[in-house]
């Protein structure tokens, strides 16, 4: 439990104002910054599993390359979702608006469900290894799933807490979405480094202290 439960306060460690400055102008700048963020999340959790603070923003060509690569597969995974949206609200007698609207909560739900299944283990092992092939290796996710659900169930309840926090901190304090978003990114990459095992070892990579 306080192996995922250090994911909370994780995101503060370091020269914390100055990553969140950042990372709020790198939210706002989406869908253009969607890349280097999702790059950064990796490297995020490249440190985490190093048992190192969060790493400052540098670009370079690694956070882009990882960014592409978890650009590739969350769109792989939310492809079938979207083409469903359309076909779903055309079943549902409202009218268009409110049929869409309708019909994205009702996917969401499985499309969130798929992610927290299929992202976090993959996350960790690219974040570790550099190697592409590692987030698409969903059978293997799945074994490790298989292998160590109480770890996988806190990780996953830590990155839902931690994004719900967001959004709520759109009015919380005036604190805003934007470094909510952040918080919730480094949560959900520390949250992700603890599924990682060395390969030989059993159980996750970061020690419980």
């Amino acid at each position: 439990m306080r192996l995922v439960a250090e994911s909370f306060s994780w995101p503060f460690r370091g020269a914390w104002p100055a990553r969140f400055a950042i990372g709020a102008l790198t939210v706002l700048l989406l869908p253009i910054a969607f890349i280097p963020l999702l790059g950064y999340a990796i490297a995020a959790t490249r440190s985490a599993e190093a048992h190192e603070a969060p790493p400052p923003w540098r670009f370079s060509v690694r956070l882009l390359v990882d960014g592409f690569w978890a650009t590739v597969v969350l769109v792989l995974l939310s492809a079938p979702f979207a083409l469903a949206l359309n076909p779903l609200a055309n079943l549902i007698p409202l009218s268009r608006a409110y049929a869409n609207l309708a019909a994205l909560f009702v996917l969401a739900l499985p499309w969130g469900f798929l992610l927290l299944l299929l992202m976090p283990h993959g996350t960790s092992r690219f974040a570790a290894s550099g190697r592409p092939v590692d987030l698409f290796d969903f059978p293997k996710t799945v074994r490790d799933v298989k292998r160590d659900f109480p770890t996988w169930n806190l990780a996953a309840a830590a990155m839902v807490t931690a994004w719900v926090i967001a959004v709520a901190s759109v009015g919380l304090l005036c604190v805003g979405f934007l470094p909510g978003a952040v918080y919730a990114i480094l949560v959900s990459a520390h949250a992700s480094a603890t599924l990682y095992s060395p390969a030989g070892a059993s159980g996750p990579n970061i020690p419980a202290r």
